[in-house]
């Protein structure tokens, strides 16, 4: 079955930057859709970044354009979030996220499957 496990997160200052990962196991990922969200508390989960495996088709919410890189790499099986020029309102824990078919979408109810989550932090 696949599997989805993140890591990268920690605390950062403003204006730094990170790198999640996401290893993706258990499965052929060569049709699949890969998202990252994000829940802050009190906050519903939020669409973040998403890319084809092909590396076709990317998407980015509004809030991460020119901030935030998705990639991928189909060798390792890892889907990579790049975030630069970090805010204290990036502060969520990270989710990574997989769809098995169809479109990249930003609907997180369309993902089939899901990571545990990482922690970022950005402090003033």
């Amino acid at each position: 079955q696949v599997q989805l496990v993140e890591s990268g997160g920690g605390l950062v200052q403003a204006g730094d930057s990170l790198r999640l990962s996401c290893v993706a196991s258990g499965g052929t990922f060569s049709s699949y859709a890969m998202g990252w969200f994000r829940q802050a508390p009190g906050k519903e989960r939020e669409f973040v970044a998403t890319i084809s495996w092909s590396g076709n088709t990317i998407r980015y919410t509004d809030s991460a354009k020119g901030r935030f890189t998705i990639s991928r790499d189909i060798a390792k099986n890892t889907v990579y979030l790049e975030m630069n020029s970090l805010k204290p309102e990036d502060t969520a824990v990270y989710y990574c996220a997989a769809r098995r078919l169809g479109v990249i979408t930003f609907i997180a109810s369309a993902y089939d499957y899901w990571g545990q989550g990482t922690q970022v932090t950005v402090s003033s």
